[in-house]
C-alpha cells in the first residue's frame, strides 16, 4: 500500500473518530429517544392484539405472535440504519459555508459524511441497543429465530445494503439545500413515504399481491422491508434472489445520484459565488 493511499486511509479515520466524539456527546439524547420511542410500539401491540381478537384468526400468515416479532424486528433495523439528523447537518453545512473548509481540501466530501454517518450509526446503536434488548426480552415468548444459517449472513447483507440506501438517499435530499433555502418540507414528504412503503406502519406482505409486486420496485421497499422479510424467511429461492439483486440495483443508483447531485450542486454553488 503507497503512502498517498495510507494518508487517504488515516485522514478518513482521523474523520471517524471525531465522528464518534461528537455523536457521544449526545448519548442520553439518543437513549431517551429510544425509551420514548418504545411508546409507538405499545401503542402497536393493543392495536393489533384488537385486531386479532376481532378477526378470530390470522391475516395473511401473520399471527398476533408474528406480527408483535415483525415489529420487534423494525424496531431494531430501524435503529441500525436510519440515519440521524445527517440531511440537517449536511443542509447546514451548505447554507452557512462550511463546506468552503472541506472544499480546499484533498477530500472527497461524500466519503466524509459516509465517515460521519457510520460513526453516529456506532453510537447511536451502542446507546439504544439496552431498551432495544431489554423489550425483546419481554416479548422473548413471540421470537423465532431463523432456521437456515445462511439467513443471518443474507439478512445483515441486506441491512447493509438498506443502511447505505437510506445514507444516500439523505445526502441526495440534503443536496437541495444548494438551491433551496428550506428543504424541510421536502424531506418530510420523502419520510412520509418511507414510513408507509418501507414497512414501519405494517408488513408489505399484507397487501394485495398486485400493489406488493409494484412496491418492489421502489427503493422503500429495501430500506427496511426487505432485511426482515429475509430475516423472517419470508423470501426464499428465486423470490429472495431478486430482492437482493434489486436492493443492489437501488445502492449503485442512490450512489450515483448522491454524486451527480454533489457535482450540480457545487457547480450551481460556485457560479453564484459560494
Amino acid at each position: 500500500m503507497s503512502a498517498s493511499t495510507t494518508g487517504k486511509i488515516d485522514k478518513y479515520i482521523s474523520v471517524f473518530n471525531i465522528g464518534l466524539q461528537n455523536t457521544f456527546v449526545y448519548r442520553w439524547n439518543y437513549f431517551l429517544r429510544a425509551v420514548f420511542g418504545l411508546i409507538p410500539l405499545a401503542g402497536t401491540v393493543f392495536l393489533w392484539s384488537a385486531v386479532f381478537k376481532e378477526r378470530g384468526g390470522g391475516l395473511h400468515g401473520y399471527d398476533y405472535g408474528s406480527m408483535i416479532y415483525y415489529y420487534l424486528l423494525a424496531l431494531l433495523v430501524s435503529n441500525l440504519v436510519t440515519p440521524t439528523e445527517d440531511e440537517w447537518q449536511i443542509a447546514a453545512d451548505i447554507r452557512e459555508g462550511q463546506i468552503n473548509s472541506l472544499l480546499t481540501k484533498p477530500m472527497s466530501y461524500l466519503a466524509y459524511r459516509f465517515c460521519i454517518f457510520w460513526s453516529s450509526r456506532l453510537v447511536y446503536t451502542a446507546v439504544t441497543l439496552p431498551p432495544i434488548v431489554f423489550i425483546f426480552i419481554y416479548f422473548r415468548h413471540y421470537i423465532t429465530p431463523p432456521v437456515h444459517t445462511l439467513t443471518y449472513f443474507l439478512t445483515t447483507l441486506s441491512i447493509l445494503m438498506s443502511a447505505l440506501i437510506q445514507f444516500f438517499i439523505t445526502y441526495s435530499l440534503a443536496m437541495m439545500a444548494f438551491w433551496l433555502l428550506e428543504i424541510s418540507t421536502i424531506i418530510f414528504i420523502v419520510y412520509s413515504f418511507e414510513y408507509f412503503l418501507g414497512g414501519q406502519m405494517f408488513p408489505i406482505d399484507i397487501m394485495p399481491v398486485s400493489i406488493q409486486a409494484a412496491m418492489k420496485w421502489l427503493p422503500f421497499y429495501y430500506e427496511l422491508f426487505c432485511p426482515i422479510a429475509i430475516f423472517l424467511e419470508h423470501l426464499k429461492g428465486a423470490d429472495l434472489l431478486q430482492a437482493l439483486t434489486i436492493q443492489s440495483g437501488w445502492l449503485f443508483l442512490t450512489w450515483a445520484a448522491a454524486r451527480a447531485m454533489w457535482r450540480r450542486g457545487l457547480g450551481h454553488y460556485q457560479a453564484v459565488g459560494g
